[in-house]
């Protein structure tokens, strides 16, 4: 989860816990080009502010004005804006996608389970909301029949659940496909077994940033690795450079040799296939046991800045402290896309740029010399919500997984 939406569900829990009602709009479908993927959300309060988003600016207006009214007369709204809608075209949806936004009155009567929710995210746990988006119980209200059952939201993570519809074994279906998608990190709209359709949120820690080195270049990369989401730690050996002041944007400055702290963080079960490793420390008796411990690792990067000289010398010397073929493969270095930049801020700049590029599999070419869709990653998640509904649904057509609410 980036830290926009981390933000967005702290804030909200903020204003639950002082009794107050909140609207939240929450995406739960896109197609084509839309700009925020399913999960992004944005809530409004009572006192007429706004935090997180829904459309990038797109329909963020329309969306206010629909929350504000929700939690006048407190009725859940699944609305759909795209560009073949006249009032979508009114509100402004010019990017070429489609959005499906649930807008709903949040407090501690409609919303119960937000603690749960929230405590364990705060412990660092992947967790999942379910929430019934049609037949009864979708406005929390329903009799107990198949589409609903008296609640519309279960929370759910690897080894437990909070809330619920109801119906015991229409939770175990709900609470399996979450946990499918979970798994996945990928949020998604789902039909359990013919059940009702549901959306589920994945909410997962923000992903990690190591960056070793406590110099300008450091420096820049965490302001970097913050605007991308991260949680981001700056290690180095030297006390004299590392020093908090010097990092005020990072959420941790550690003193400590790098591989030290590194196999401790990996012991500790904080490191995950989406953690980034980055060795800024050009000096090798910090470098080559902190890089020997990183491959040995399944991280979603691993870089170290360097000359063409000094990357040889290295590889050279990681051979000779046992790392194979398979294990140097892994190493990005030089460290970064060539965008013809120098200096720290345009050098952070250009590992940014290469870990967003390994992340989602981009081409690296300018769009303006490409043609076809641009995001990819939005075609991906609406082919995962399909798949996960045929896995469910047998071979049953898929009906409602992106697009108009049923």
């Amino acid at each position: 989860m980036d830290g926009t939406r981390y933000e967005t569900w702290h804030e909200l829990h903020r204003r639950w816990e002082a009794g107050e009602a909140v609207g939240l709009a929450t995406v739960v479908s896109t197609f084509g080009s839309a700009p925020r993927p399913p999960g992004s959300a944005m809530l409004v309060t009572p006192d007429g502010q706004s935090a997180g988003s829904v459309s990038g600016g797109c329909v963020e207006g329309a969306v206010y004005d629909l929350a504000r009214q929700v939690v006048q007369d407190g009725t859940a709204v699944l609305e759909r804006y795209g560009v073949s809608d006249d009032d979508a075209a009114a509100v402004g949806l010019t990017c070429g996608g489609t959005i499906e936004v649930l807008v709903e009155r949040v407090d501690r009567e409609t919303f119960p389970e937000l603690g749960a929710l929230l405590g364990r995210m705060r412990a660092g746990t992947a967790v999942a909301l379910a929430t019934v988006l049609d037949g009864e119980g979708a406005d929390g209200h329903g009799d107990g029949g198949e589409g609903g059952s008296g609640g519309r939201r279960l929370v759910c993570w690897a080894d437990g659940t909070a809330g619920g519809t109801g119906r015991p074994d229409l939770d175990e279906r709900i609470a399996a496909a979450a946990r499918r998608l979970l798994a996945r990190g990928r949020s998604g709209t789902v039909r359990p077994a013919g059940g009702p359709r549901v959306f589920v949120n994945c909410l997962v820690p923000p992903p990690r940033m190591l960056v070793y080195g406590a110099g300008e270049f450091g420096a820049a990369l965490v302001r970097q690795g913050v605007l991308l989401g991260y949680r981001v730690t700056l290690c180095d050996a030297r006390p004299a450079f590392t020093v908090p002041e010097r990092f005020p944007e990072a959420d941790e400055v550690v003193v400590d040799w790098p591989h030290r702290h590194l196999a401790g963080q990996v012991a500790a079960g904080r490191t995950d296939p989406r953690t980034v490793v980055v060795s800024l420390t050009h000096d090798p008796k910090f470098e080559i046991p902190l890089l020997r411990t990183a491959l040995r690792v399944e991280l979603a990067y691993v870089g170290a800045l360097g000359s063409r000289r000094t990357v040889e010398r290295r590889a050279a010397a990681l051979r000779a402290a046992g790392l194979g073929d398979e294990q140097l493969s892994r190493l990005n270095s030089p460290v970064g896309l060539d965008l013809g930049g120098t200096d720290p801020a345009e050098t952070a700049v250009s590992i940014a740029a290469e870990i967003v590029l390994l992340r989602h599999g981009g081409r690296g070419a300018r769009l303006s010399d490409t043609t076809g869709p641009i995001h990819a990653e939005g075609r991906e998640a609406a082919l995962d919500a399909a798949l996960e509904s045929v896995r469910e649904r047998g071979r049953e057509p898929v009906r409602g997984v992106v697009g108009t609410a049923s």
